[in-house]
């Protein structure tokens, strides 16, 4: 007969040998980044200055520095922070011009300070007001920075094959553009970011965003926006010789640090990672044609970005959305083209579509509002969302909730606390397959195994503690 102690014994042995199974499995699985923290496997360096990015992406440019005489925000993160830094936004900024008409095309009104208004001046004097001469007047949201270096690691060809041998009934076209570092004459690369698909790099995007959002002029674009094209009031109020931008101790210059933080940027998480009833759906009746999941990148300089596949669901092509279109030129991007938004992180965003009209409801209620705006080539996919059972339909929701959910954030509030700890325990099934994709309790299973059994455990740990 076994005495108590060695059967306490034997007990603990069991545990430890458990134990030691679940860290050999969890060190075969990594949890997925949360919003706003970097990619996997950055090295030191490359993590420093991830970190050093992020402090200047978040600082309030003053005066002093640079700032103005006009702008729209005083730091990259005044309009990009939700859920975290380098995220969405509900700031909108307004884009102007008068519609091409007559054989006349768009004009930007670039001599009276367009096509951008700056809503705020370092002085009243400089405030801008929308001419009026435009007839064309919209607004914009901000649109997520996160997974940014992945995304311009894809190879041009990648995004080129899906605008010549698109899905049937949509016709996405490239928008070619360059890139500020360039060498002049360099060729061409596959636009990626903006509205427009008007930006193909990190950098150019943070040298662009500097002048035109911040007033602040660098290394690429030394010539600063006067108030409404006012160069008398350019002339008083620009307090600091250009370039504003120049480098720090360690020869970084503030867009530098801004394109670091921004290329180091995890993409979104899924939640659970793939298999979701909604997707096959979402699929069927024709999202996925240009909200393409998956690309891999391309080999570059650093190996935490270099061929990885990734699932953004967008192609980064322009297509026709009809009414749906802001009437802006940029570029080649025209009128009644918009880039595909990419959806990954999109259960995060307060507000859809470009201009933020599909907001005031629940997610499920956004979505539905988004959808009913897609024109164009959209519109077969919004007839056949309008065809979907309303159980359908919530299994598409439920799937596009999973777009930037952490895991183990059973809630949906961004965080891992005690409330999804409590989830995690009552789930808890052991090594015996339990769930589904499609059940709530999958956002803890980590190993994707059907169960909530100890690795799992053992990851909700880590993620409770945030590492």
């Amino acid at each position: 007969m076994v005495g108590p102690g060695v059967f306490a014994m034997r007990i603990h042995h069991a545990f430890l040998l458990i134990l030691s199974l679940a860290l050999t499995l969890q060190a075969q699985v990594q949890l997925q980044p949360r919003a706003g923290k970097p990619v996997l496997g950055l090295t030191a360096s490359q993590l420093a200055r991830f970190d050093a990015g992020r402090v200047v992406f978040n600082t309030q440019i003053l005066p002093g520095e640079g700032l103005g005489p006009c702008f729209n925000q005083q730091s990259c993160g005044g309009c990009h922070g939700i859920p975290d830094a380098g995220g969405a936004g509900t700031i909108e900024v307004t884009r102007f011009g008068i519609a091409a008409t007559g054989g006349m095309p768009f004009n930007p009104l670039g001599a009276l300070g367009g096509s951008l208004l700056q809503s705020q001046a370092i002085n009243p004097a400089c405030l801008e007001v929308v001419p009026a001469a435009a007839n064309v007047v919209i607004n914009r949201i901000t649109p997520p920075a996160f997974g940014m270096g992945l995304v311009q690691a894809i190879p041009d060809a990648a995004i080129i094959a899906n605008a010549i041998n698109p899905p049937a009934g949509v016709s996405g076209i490239v928008h070619m553009v360059g890139a500020f570092e360039d060498p002049a004459g360099a060729p061409l690369h596959a636009g990626r970011f903006g509205w427009k698909a008007q930006v193909a790099t990190a950098l150019t995007f943070s040298a662009d965003a500097a002048l035109m959002e911040m007033g602040l002029t660098n290394r690429f674009v030394t010539t600063e926006q006067a108030p409404n094209g006012n160069a008398v009031l350019l002339a008083q109020w620009d307090l600091v010789a250009d370039p504003e931008d120049g480098p720090d101790a360690q020869g970084f210059h503030k867009i530098d640090r801004m394109a670091d933080f921004q290329r180091f940027l995890a993409a979104p998480p899924q939640t659970p990672r793939n298999g979701m009833g909604g997707e096959a759906i979402f699929m069927s009746i024709g999202c996925g044609s240009c909200h393409t999941p998956s690309f891999t990148s391309g080999t570059v300089a650093e190996a935490a970005l270099s061929n990885k596949t990734f699932r953004p669901y967008g192609d980064f092509l322009l297509h026709d959305m009809g009414s749906l279109g802001d009437g802006i030129v940029q570029g080649a991007g025209t009128e009644n083209e918009m880039r595909t938004a990419p959806l990954w992180g999109v259960r995060a965003r307060p507000a859809l579509l470009h201009d933020g009209r599909a907001t005031g409801q629940d997610f499920a209620g956004n979505i539905d509002l988004s959808v009913q705006d897609h024109f164009g080539e959209a519109s077969a996919s919004r007839l056949a969302w309008n065809a979907l059972s309303f159980a359908q339909q919530a299994l598409v929701v439920n799937f596009l909730d999973s777009l930037g959910r952490a895991e183990f954030d059973h809630d949906g509030d961004n965080d891992v606390d005690m409330v999804d700890w409590f989830y995690m325990r009552i789930g808890f099934t052991g090594p015996v397959p339990t769930y589904m994709p499609d059940d709530a309790n999958s956002r803890h299973d980590v190993d994707q195994d059907g169960d909530l059994d100890v690795v799992d455990f053992v990851h909700m740990q880590r993620a409770f503690s945030g590492q």
